[in-house]
């Protein structure tokens, strides 16, 4: 694929899981690529080791984009590196599971921030740095409308996008903007070390398809979307579940 050669990408949380996955297909495309992770470690290493033997041009930034401060430098950086994005991925996010009985005002605002107030601060902060053209792609759940028990939290934060979305794709049209968002079902972003075995075989029971989701099949939805074939594709939010 070399469908976003020289096409200048940003992603939240793109070291890990669809991130990643998100991350390496856009460098396969041939696009050059800022990437945020919040820590450092092995994950951050070795992505950029493999962006390097991709001959891909890029950047990875360490910042808290749950945080204005954060966003700002992304923004920053961004700028001084490709001068504008044409591309962004607000993909950081986090899971919760409390009964809503048991579930504390810290762990709420924990859940929106990185899944919904993150995608505000990002794409505010990047959206003078977006050209004419330039597409925008949350990554939410596919729960957000179905709601989850144990989630209340994280169907919230997930349903949020969805609104965003509608709501940003509108205003930023008439700059030819466009804004969508993918949600996925259960996607396991980490084999053998994710899910309980029996509890993933009732879940991908659950599905049309008869398996869980990968972080490709993710990454698929989101290059689609923010290329050319996507042209006339805005406001919309695309259920990458499995037929769950």
């Amino acid at each position: 694929m070399t469908g976003f050669a020289d096409s200048r990408v940003v992603v939240t949380g793109g070291t890990r899981g669809i991130g990643r996955a998100v991350t390496l297909a856009f460098a396969r495309a041939g696009a050059r690529l800022v990437v945020v992770h919040r820590t450092d470690g092995e994950q951050a290493r070795t992505l950029a080791a493999e962006l390097a033997g991709a001959g891909a041009e890029h950047a990875l930034v360490r910042a808290d984009v749950t945080t204005g401060a954060g966003a700002r430098r992304l923004a920053d950086t961004v700028r001084e590196k490709f001068g504008g994005a044409d591309v962004l991925v607000n993909n950081v996010g986090v899971d919760g599971h409390a009964k809503f009985d048991d579930l504390a005002e810290d762990e709420w605002r924990r859940v929106l921030d990185h899944n919904a107030t993150s995608a505000y601060l990002v794409t505010h902060a990047l959206v003078g740095l977006l050209p004419e053209g330039a597409s925008v792609v949350n990554v939410g759940a596919s729960v957000a409308l179905r709601g989850r028990p144990l989630g209340v939290h994280y169907s919230a934060s997930k349903a949020a996008l969805v609104g965003f979305t509608r709501a940003l794709a509108k205003e930023l049209g008439g700059r030819g903007i466009r804004v969508n968002t993918v949600a996925p079902g259960v996607t396991e972003t980490e084999p053998g070390a994710g899910l309980p075995p029996a509890l993933a075989g009732r879940l991908a029971a659950m599905t049309a398809l008869g398996r869980l989701g990968k972080p490709e099949d993710v990454a698929g939805a989101v290059l689609y979307l923010a290329g050319a074939s996507a042209s006339y594709v805005t406001g919309a939010t695309i259920d990458v579940d499995g037929g769950i």
